[in-house]
């Protein structure tokens, strides 16, 4: 859904392509900071592995069974990065 019109659109556009590639990256990299600023900002300061945890279940909890869910959770606390999935 979109209550933007589309010349309106076209014009944003036009504006944002006329900057820089470097220019267009770094405007990139502060809206996710800027994301993740906000997502952290209602958890409680923990431990950085406590954060991690909480990010993924405020983000993919409802993306994985309850099974897969807690060996994510498991591989967290771990400090395993990138758990695989099993078939």
């Amino acid at each position: 859904m979109t209550d933007t019109p589309p010349e309106v659109e076209r014009l944003y556009r036009q504006m944002l392509m006329a900057r820089s590639d470097a220019e267009r990256l770094r405007m990139g990299f502060e809206m996710l900071q800027f994301a993740r600023a906000l997502a952290t900002a209602g958890l409680p300061e923990e431990h950085p592995v406590a954060v991690r945890e909480q990010l993924f279940l405020r983000f993919y909890a409802t993306d994985f069974s309850p099974q897969e869910r807690a060996r994510v959770q498991a591989a967290i606390r771990s400090g395993i990065t990138a758990p695989s999935r099993e078939p």
